[in-house]
Order: C-alpha cells, then structure tokens, then sequence
C-alpha cells in the first residue's frame, strides 16, 4: 500500500484566479469535469450525523445548484433522510480524479419545495419513479422477490404516469463553508477556503496542504 502514490502536475489555484463567489467557483469546476465528460460527473460524497454523532456517508448526485446551494432527491424516510431531520447539516465531496481536484462543501440542509421536488421527479424515467414506491430505503428486505412483486404491483396501479409519493423529495444544503483543492506537486497542494461572513459576502483564506 505504501507504494502506491502519484504526483499531482496538471495545474494551480491561485487566490487571485478564483470567483469572488464559491458557487461560480463551483460552478466553473463543475462544467469543465462536464466537457471532459467524465462518468457521474455529479456524484457526490454526503456525510451526515445523527444526534449523538454517529458519521455516516455514502452516494449521492447532484441535481441542481444554484445560489441557495447544492440540491440531491431522495427518500425522506431513509438513514439520511431520518439523520438530517434529527441533525441538519451535512458535508457533500466532490472528487474529480482526472482534473486533480476536489471540492468540500459544509452546510445547514432544508428541504425543497414540495414544487420543486414534484418538478424533478416528472423529469424522472418512468422506472425510476417506480422506484421510488417500490423501495422503503434502508429497511430491511426479506429477498430481491419481494421488491420485484412490489415493482409488478406499482407498474399496474400506475403504469407510467406515476405521483410524486409523500414520503420523497429534496433537501438542499446551504454552504457555509467551500474549500477548492487542486493537486500540485511534493503533496504541496492548493486549499483554497471560503467562508460565509454575517454580512453574507465571503472570505477566501489559503490553507496548509
């Protein structure tokens, strides 16, 4: 294990390069991993914690971004779900191996609109939103037969035109924190830190790699 390693030469960050605004910072990163069509572009790393802080992170993608923060879909009721209605704040990691960067966001989460999240889950295949009845997600299933039967049952109640099930919708997390790594050569990276002020403007430091 100690032998694998790699240097990091592609690029720099400087201060004097960035976006006075992280979200088009983010925003600028973002589409360049896009045009270099890399696989999941928008998968993304979500750490949350429950009350008396238990860590827990998985898989997520991103769906939108915007000026309010970074928004994910999914089942209200599941581990994640339950964790930010007990604890709303979380961590999301984005990790773009091939350009040598990474993004880390911190933030309070809400949830969307009960609009917004109907709007997103119409733009959904009609499997997906089946999906979304079929799976009571993070409990325990006796075997993959009982999600089929559960997937026949759905497909005929609804065929495609299938709702938007109460329990399912978005949250979005506010940043109060952005920090834009950039991989650079002797481990000697570039850690760029925003931080929200009270007056909502943003302070950028230089971190120690």
């Amino acid at each position: 294990m100690a032998a694998l390693r790699r240097e990091y030469t592609a690029r720099g960050l400087r201060k004097a390069g960035l976006e006075a605004d992280p979200i088009q910072q983010f925003a600028r990163w973002f589409h360049e991993a896009v045009d270099a069509e890399f696989a999941d572009a928008n998968s993304m790393s979500l750490a949350t914690a429950t009350t008396d802080g238990t860590p827990f992170v998985r898989t997520v993608l991103l769906k939108a971004f915007d000026e309010r923060g970074f928004t994910f879909f999914t089942n209200y009721e599941s581990a994640k779900g339950r964790q930010l209605a007990e604890n709303p704040r979380a961590a999301l990691l984005f990790f773009w191996a091939e350009l040598e960067r990474q993004v880390c966001i911190r933030g309070r989460v809400t949830k969307t609109s009960r609009e917004e999240s109907e709007a997103y889950f119409k733009s959904r295949p009609p499997g997906s939103r089946r999906g979304a009845w079929v799976s009571r997600q993070s409990e325990v299933v006796a075997n993959r037969g009982v999600l089929e039967q559960r997937l026949d049952e759905i497909s005929k109640q609804y065929g495609d035109d299938v709702p938007l099930p109460p329990y399912w919708g978005g949250f979005c997390v506010a940043p109060s924190e952005m920090e834009f790594w950039q991989g650079r050569p002797n481990r000697l990276h570039d850690r760029m830190l925003y931080t929200r002020q009270p007056d909502g403007s943003w302070q950028i430091s230089r971190l120690a790699p």
